[in-house]
């Protein structure tokens, strides 16, 4: 079993993308993971600073694990925008660092 840490709360394990708090998996390695996340939508106005708000429609979205509820990312985005995906790949993320790429 390789496991190998992809960002601050998620890693690569066996090919699939895993939650850093629980091991539950959020995804495949390689592909977008975000839409298997549990996701919480909330206005930006409703949060503390609302007045500074650049426009009314913008939400924060939080991305949280399936099996836990850990955070593990979060976007802000107008409603109607797709997710910003991650592509999360330990392997090709290495051989780029070390200029095999």
């Amino acid at each position: 079993m390789t496991r190998r840490r992809v960002s601050r709360t998620l890693a690569e394990q066996d090919g699939r993308i895993v939650c850093i708090a629980c091991d539950g998996p959020v995804g495949v390695a390689g592909q977008p993971w975000k839409s298997n996340a549990a996701l919480t939508v909330i206005p930006v106005h409703a949060m503390p600073g609302a007045p500074l708000a650049p426009q009314p429609q913008v939400v924060l979205r939080r991305f949280c694990c399936p099996t836990c509820g850990a955070l593990l990312d979060t976007e802000t985005a107008m409603p109607e925008d797709p997710f910003l995906d991650d592509v999360l790949d330990a392997q090709a993320d290495e051989e780029a660092r070390i200029g095999r790429a």
